[in-house]
């Protein structure tokens, strides 16, 4: 049997510069373990933005704030 890895997430809500919110935007624990913490759930969450701004054809909208979701 294959063992699975065990993969948590923390989940961020994120405010957009032209005032739309996006909510429980996942990103992996594991990288917010360093010296930045929650700050570099940012890069993740542009990345993420990135890819579906391409799959969708939409320019990406700048974040204006990234903030931990209360659960």
């Amino acid at each position: 049997m294959k063992s699975r890895s065990l993969s948590t997430f923390v989940f961020f809500d994120v405010t957009y510069v032209d005032g739309s919110k996006r909510s429980n935007r996942k990103v992996l624990t594991s990288v917010l373990k360093g010296l930045d913490g929650d700050a570099a759930a940012q890069p993740v969450i542009e990345a993420q933005d990135e890819e579906i701004a391409l799959a969708s054809g939409r320019p990406r909208v700048e974040i204006r704030s990234v903030t931990r979701s209360r659960t």
